[in-house]
């Protein structure tokens, strides 16, 4: 290892282990999975294989950069919030500013009443899926075997 070798790189609000190699590395951001880091090195001009700690201080501001402004380089379906309800534009969002939209989603829903609102704000199953069996929480377990005397 050289030098230069960066054990901890921080980007995107996020610490990441350098002695991955880049695709691995980037997925552990929120917000950015195995195929988005693809992406964002074939952006870039990285080789997939080589270990994050490696890359320079130059390329690590470009990386930050596309990943800051993905939804520049990629097409709109590849975004993970394609026509943002408030601002109409496709927008990829990472880190903390994907938590806070999907709280912000989840309380909108639950301020106008909707089924999935309804849902949430009662803790249940929102997308379908059966509740008989499964998703029990709290005293409902169901059948249970007596103890032998």
């Amino acid at each position: 290892m050289s030098e230069e070798f960066k054990y901890v790189v921080r980007l995107a609000e996020t610490d990441l282990d350098g002695t991955r190699n880049v695709v691995e590395a980037l997925a552990r951001i929120c917000g950015i999975g195995w195929n988005t880091a693809v992406a964002v090195c074939r952006i870039v001009g990285i080789d997939t294989r080589r270990r994050l700690g490696e890359l320079s201080d130059a390329e690590l501001r470009k990386v930050e950069e596309v990943i800051r402004k993905l939804h520049e380089y990629v097409p709109g379906w590849f975004c993970n919030r394609p026509k943002d309800p408030r601002t109409g534009k496709d927008v990829h969002l990472v880190g903390s500013d994907l938590v806070l939209a999907v709280r912000a989603d989840v309380e909108l829903l639950k301020k106008i009443k909707c089924w999935r609102g309804i849902r949430h704000s009662l803790g249940l199953k929102v997308r379908g899926q059966r509740t008989r069996t499964t998703g029990r929480t709290g005293v409902t377990i169901g059948v249970t075997k007596k103890p032998k005397k």
